[in-house]
Parts: C-alpha cells; structure tokens; sequence
C-alpha cells in the first residue's frame, strides 16, 4: 500500500535529516567520560576477592554488550540486502552507523587480548598450569593457546571492519552519487557476506564467552548469542530512532509503520531467543554429560539461580506477552520503552552467561563491589560505543537520501 500523494523527498542537506547538535555534542563527553567511568568500573573490580580476573570478566561483559549490538546491526544491513527490502531504507541508516563503530570496538578489545598473552589464567583457565594437567589439555590447547586466539580475533575483526565498512561506505557514497549500480553491489555481495558473519559470530561466541569454562561445550551457543545479538541491535535501533525523533528530526521519513515493524522483528527475536534458550538447555540436560551440565549447574548454585528465573520470566515471557499487542507495536513510545528494556535483559543475559566464572562463590553480587564494578563497566563501555557512534553520525545523513528504495519506504504502510 502507499500514500495517494507523491512523496517529495528532502535536500540531503535539509536541517531534519542531519544529527540534532545537542547529540553531535556529546560525542566527545561521551567518550572522554566513558573512558573513565570504564576505568573506575575496573578497578573497582579489582578491589573484589577474585581481584584482576573478576575485573577483566566485568570488562569482557560491557565489551560484550557492545559487541553484540554492533554485530547484530551489521547482520541486520547485510539481510537487508540480501532481501532487497524496501520498508526499512529508512532505519537503515541508524543500523549502519552502529555497525560503523567497529574499529572503536576493535580498540577495546585489546585489554582482552593482553590479558590472554600476559595474564595467564586471569580471564581464561585454559590459561592454567590446572588446565594443561588435564587429559584433554593436550588436544584442546591446539585450539586454546594465545596465537591462536589472537589469529581468529584479528580474522574476526578484520572481516566485519571490512564488512561494515564496504556496505556502510557503499551507502555513503550513493548519498553523494545515487548511483543504483551501488545497491546492486550490494546485494549481490550480501549472500557472501552472510556466510562470512556466520562463520565469523560463531567464532567470537566460542572465544570469548564459551572457552571462560573450556571443558564445556554447545554447538548451539553461537546462535544463542547470535539472537541476543540482533534482538539488541534492533532495539537500540528503536531507541536511537526515537531519540532523534524527539529532537525534531526524520519525522516524515520514519512513520508508525516502520516503529511497527521493528516491534514485530524484536517480537520474532525474543520468540528465538526463547527457543534456542531453552533447545540448548533441554538438549544438555537430557543427555547428561557431566563435562557439559557443569556450565548449567553453576548457574543454579549462590544465587544464580535466581538471574536464570529472571531471564525466564522478564527476558522471554513479560514482553513477550506485551510484545503481542499489535496496538503496542504501534506505539512509537511503547516500543521505544520496550527497547530499553530488553537492552537492559540483555546485558543481564550476557552478565548470566559469562560472570558466574569469575568465582563459584561470590554470586551475582560479587560482594557488593562486584556488581557496582560490573554496572559501571557496562555504563562506561556504551557510553564510549555511543560516543563514538554520535561522531559518525555526524558526517552523514540520519537516512540514506538517496537510495532507490526510499520512496518505497517512506510510503511503506502495514496491511
């Protein structure tokens, strides 16, 4: 369906479609005060009984949190691409420039790997003399050793840097160009650089997050991050559109129906996540490994259980039970509350997923210091993500002005 009036499109130029100053200024603050609530956050962390490791944990969760965002706005450009979608031209952009900050995110990740080289078992155990007395060390250190983990973080990066910027950096230039044989690039590359994600996400997943216990294992906990991913990337998108709604800008361009689209993608994901949630789960305990129910077991012992109900209960069944509401959907306010929200599940999801292996002790509270340690961490860290996202967003329109389907979004109306 579409409007029965032509759609005039704005100068590229026009005051509406660039970042309001207000944000444009924060840029800086925010990544000068990022910085050093990061710090504080950190060695506050220290000051823990796991002292340097429940630090760095703390560290990897805001990375983490962060990281996920960027990747899932990365997948959410290259898919739609590959689907040649036309409804979400619009919120494109704001996905885009998410996606662009990964080199900022490439920089944070150096503290991690620093870690790995000079820490010893500071983050990881397979860093341990106790590790490498095992009978499995032998074959799992082949995959477990510092060169090799840095080659797969340096190939990591490398392929969404690239990513990110040949398709961010292909929308760029069509503002200045308009050139059709763009999108077409585009699309043509997106079935590529799906597989490349794919392959590239996984990878991070089992890095990063999975080796913390490096006796276990799921082949289905790349996905489980996959979905925290772009379900949190799509409600940062909502939030941030908001947000530059609410200083008087896109408002022609982005409607209801678009807010009412993204409800209805974070509707999906939260479906997914829920799901491949609880096959995990359900797959691990049926078969009854010891070497795999142990990452689970954790998670029910000095409080953990107690953020295991609260995913249950507050990350899948709350919204989405409210999410069902096609009025809600519609809500340009509702969702943008709703975002925030899940943004907030799903920094206790990656919290869950990786601070029980700080201590099998301290719990959730860390002992009090610990929790502060790890809130401050994670507000620093986005702070700088977002600091560095409102410095990009400087340069470039707040939609891509000149992409072919931009009428077609605009237009774009929900049956």
């Amino acid at each position: 369906m579409s409007h029965s009036e032509p759609i005039k499109l704005k100068a590229p130029d026009h005051e509406s479609l660039q970042l309001p100053a207000s944000m444009a200024n924060l840029a800086l603050p925010l990544l000068g005060g990022g910085g050093l609530v990061l710090l504080i956050g950190w060695a506050i962390g220290t000051a823990t009984e796991e002292g340097v490791r429940y630090a760095m944990l703390a560290y990897l969760s805001a990375f983490m949190f962060c990281i996920t965002v960027s990747l899932g706005s990365l997948f959410f450009v290259i898919i739609q691409h590959l689907s040649r979608a036309g409804w979400s031209a619009t919120v494109r952009r704001t996905t885009e420039l998410l996606a662009s900050a990964m080199p900022l995110l490439a920089v944070m990740f150096v503290p991690i790997l620093i870690a790995v080289w000079v820490g010893g078992e500071t983050m990881y155990a397979w860093r341990g003399e106790a590790f490498h007395e095992l009978e499995v060390a032998e074959a799992k250190s082949l995959y477990l050793n510092p060169l090799f983990f840095t080659v797969r973080a340096v190939f990591c990066f490398g392929a969404w840097i690239l990513l990110a910027r040949y398709f961010c950096g292909m929308s760029k230039r069509q503002d200045e160009t308009g050139e059709v044989k763009l999108t077409e690039k585009m699309q043509f590359w997106s079935g590529p650089a799906v597989i490349v994600f794919g392959l590239t996400a996984s990878i991070a997943a089992f890095d990063w997050i999975m080796s913390l216990a490096p006796l276990w294992f799921s082949t289905m906990f790349g996905v489980y991050i996959f979905a925290g991913s772009v379900l949190s990337s799509l409600a940062a998108c909502t939030v941030l559109v908001y947000w530059f709604q609410s200083q008087g800008k896109v408002k022609d361009e982005i409607t209801v129906e678009h807010y009412h689209d993204l409800g209805k993608l974070i509707f999906g994901f939260i479906v997914f996540w829920a799901y491949i949630s609880f096959s995990q789960y359900m797959l691990i305990w049926y078969a009854n490994i010891p070497e795999e129910t142990e990452w689970f077991f954790l998670r029910q012992e000095h409080g953990w259980a107690t953020i295991s109900i609260i995913l249950i209960l507050l990350h899948w069944l709350l919204p989405f039970l409210a999410m069902l509401s096609r009025n809600l959907r519609r809500s340009p306010r509702w969702v943008f509350g709703w975002s925030l929200y899940l943004l907030v599940m799903h920094f206790i999801d990656l919290f869950w997923s990786i601070m029980p292996q700080a201590s099998e002790t301290l719990g959730p509270s860390g002992g009090g210091l610990g929790m502060l340690s790890v809130i401050l961490c994670g507000v620093g860290m986005t702070a700088l993500y977002l600091g560095g996202v409102f410095k990009l967003a400087a340069d470039v329109p707040l939609i891509p002005v000149r992409d072919p389907r931009l009428v077609e979004s605009i237009a774009f109306e929900n049956i």
